[in-house]
């Protein structure tokens, strides 16, 4: 559980600064539907790789490419 205030509109003012991903990222943080299953997956780890797509794609996320190249 988060340790804000909801109902306080002091615990938002940053929200008018902030890019509609932070925006939906603030919604989402706090539906207790989607901490459950990111919980799943994160504890699943490496088995999890598989489920990760259609986590993703239930819950609207678009994650960066990454280079394939070695760093």
């Amino acid at each position: 559980m988060l340790s804000i205030d909801w109902r306080s509109p002091a615990a938002y003012g940053h929200t008018k600064h902030i890019p509609a991903a932070g925006f939906a990222w603030e919604y989402l943080r706090r539906n207790d539907e989607y901490r459950r299953d990111y919980q799943t997956i994160a504890l699943a780890g490496a088995a999890a790789a598989r489920n990760l797509e259609e986590f993703a794609h239930h819950w609207g996320l678009r994650f960066p490419v990454r280079s394939r190249r070695a760093a």
